[in-house]
This record gives C-alpha cells, sequence and structure tokens, in this order.
C-alpha cells in the first residue's frame, strides 16, 4: 500500500473526525493501534500511523489534564474550609 492510498483509508491528524471531540481521538487511537497490531503495514506507513498516534496521545494527555486542572479549580477550598470563587472566565471551553 502507498501512502497516498494510506493517507484515504486512514484519516489526517487534523480531519474533523479526530479533533471534533475527546471521544473522537480516541476513536482514531484505537483504529491505528489496530491497523498497527494487523502486521499488514508495510514499515513506512506503520511509521507514519505510529507517528500520528504519538500525536493523537499527547493532545489528548493535554487535554486530560486541562480537565483535570478546571475540576480542581473548581472543587478548591480556602483553609477555612470555604469554597474559592472567582469570576467565570466565559472564553475557557
Amino acid at each position: 500500500m502507498t501512502r497516498a492510498k494510506a493517507a484515504k483509508s486512514d484519516a489526517p491528524v487534523d480531519s474533523p473526525e479526530t479533533q471534533s471531540s475527546f471521544e473522537a481521538t480516541l476513536e482514531r487511537l484505537h483504529h491505528i493501534v489496530e491497523r498497527l497490531e494487523s502486521g499488514e503495514l508495510d514499515l513506512e506507513e506503520s511509521l507514519l500511523l505510529f507517528e500520528e498516534g504519538v500525536r493523537l496521545s499527547r493532545a489528548s494527555q493535554a487535554r486530560l489534564n486541562s480537565a483535570e486542572k478546571r475540576i480542581e479549580e473548581l472543587l478548591a477550598v480556602t483553609e477555612e474550609g470555604e469554597p474559592v470563587v472567582r469570576e467565570l472566565d466565559a472564553s475557557s471551553p
């Protein structure tokens, strides 16, 4: 299978289906792992998919870290046990 053919069968990293949501990214990662484990790809295709998987994995980890930080902020309390209140940033996702 050529690189062009691989690109048609595997959505690129910046396609809507891989960046539309965290769940779609995980689904793409699952697909990549299945393809890599199939043993049907040549070395070049395997490397391309592996690189995409690493990028998606890092992006997913960054999103998880951001969500964890937001949760910690929401659950924050003072030393007296009072909730920490601050104005919400309307531009935050």
